[in-house]
C-alpha cells in the first residue's frame, strides 16, 4: 500500500537525507536475525504527552477550564486523544547533522545506531500493507492550528527539538477498542483511559523490511570497548550481511563521555 500523506506534513527538503536509528545492542540483534522493524504502539513512549494536544495549545478549544460543563469537555476531549493514539505505531529515528553524546546517552548507550536514508526508510514504508506514514517531527506549538490528532501525533515538546526525530508510524485502528474507556461509572471523564485497551490491540508490531537496501552502514556506540566492534562486525558478517561497520566518530573521547556535546563533520 503506498505511503500516504497527512495534514502538515514536514519532509527533509533532500530525500536522501542520513537518517539514524539507536538501540541497544539486544534490539540490534533482533533486527538482524528477524529482518523486521518493530513499531512501538505511541500511548507506551516514556513520554507520557506522546500523540496528546501541548497543555499551552488546549485553550485553541476555547473553553473555561475553571466552568464545570466546559472543564467536563476538556478533560473528555483529551481523554479522547489518549485513546486515539493507542492506534499508531511508531518507529523513531534521528535526521543526522551531527554526531552527540547525549544522543548516545539517551537512546543508543551500549549499542549502536543504524544509518539509513530518508528515502530508503520510504521505499521500506511503501512495501507494506498498512496504512503508513512518515515525516519528520514539529516541535512546540506555535505551528498548530484545529484539533487534529495528526497534527498531535507528528508534535513534541520544544525540550525534544535537539533529537530532530524523524517518525515512521502505521495507523492501525481496532473499530471494537471502544473511545469511552476514560468514562467512569459516574458518567465522568477523566484524561486518561481507565482500563487498558483489548488484548487484541497489540503493543507493538514487526513489519519485515529488506535490512540490505535500508541499512547503509552500522555505528558502534563511542562508550563500546575496540572490541565491540569487532563483535559487532563479526555478528553482520556472520548473518549474510556485507554492511560496513564503523566505532563512532566520538570514540576517541571515550574517557570523556558522557556529559560534554561533542560535534564531528557531517558523513
Amino acid at each position: 500500500m503506498p505511503i500516504e500523506t497527512y495534514v502538515d506534513q514536514l519532509e527533509p527538503e533532500n530525500q536522501d537525507a542520513v537518517i539514524w536509528r539507536f538501540m541497544d545492542t539486544r534490539k540490534f540483534h533482533d533486527l538482524m536475525l528477524s529482518g523486521e522493524l518493530y513499531f512501538c504502539r505511541a500511548d507506551l513512549f516514556s513520554d507520557e504527552s506522546e500523540g496528546l494536544a501541548p497543555q499551552e495549545y488546549v485553550p485553541i478549544l476555547g473553553l473555561n477550564p475553571f466552568d464545570l460543563n466546559d472543564r467536563r469537555k476538556i478533560v473528555d476531549s483529551i481523554g479522547c486523544l489518549a485513546q486515539f493514539r493507542e492506534a499508531f505505531y511508531i518507529s523513531c529515528w534521528h535526521l543526522f547533522r551531527d554526531e552527540t553524546s547525549k544522543m548516545w546517552e539517551d537512546y543508543g548507550k551500549d549499542g549502536v545506531a543504524i544509518v539509513s536514508r530518508y528515502s530508503a526508510l520510504k521505499a521500506a514504508l511503501n512495501a507494506m500493507q498498512d496504512r503508513a506514514f512518515l515525516g519528520a517531527m514539529r516541535y512546540g506549538s506555535c505551528h498548530l492550528t484545529g484539533w487534529n490528532v495528526f497534527r498531535f501525533i507528528t508534535t513534541k515538546r520544544l525540550m525534544y527539538a535537539e533529537e530532530r526525530e524523524v517518525r515512521a508510524f502505521l495507523w492501525i485502528i481496532d473499530p471494537h477498542a471502544g473511545i469511552n474507556r476514560h468514562i467512569d461509572e459516574n458518567d465522568r471523564p477523566h484524561e486518561r483511559p481507565l482500563t487498558p485497551p483489548p488484548d487484541r490491540v497489540l503493543k507493538g508490531h514487526r513489519r519485515t523490511v529488506d535490512l540490505k537496501s535500508l541499512i547503509t552502514e552500522v555505528v558502534v556506540s563511542p562508550s563500546a570497548a575496540s572490541e565491540g566492534v569487532d563483535r559487532i562486525q563479526q555478528f553482520v558478517r556472520e548473518n549474510g550481511y556485507d554492511t560496513p561497520v564503523r566505532p563512532s566518530a566520538l570514540a576517541p573521547f571515550r574517557a570523556l563521555l558522557p556529559g560534554t556535546l561533542f560535534q564531528t563533520p557531517k558523513s
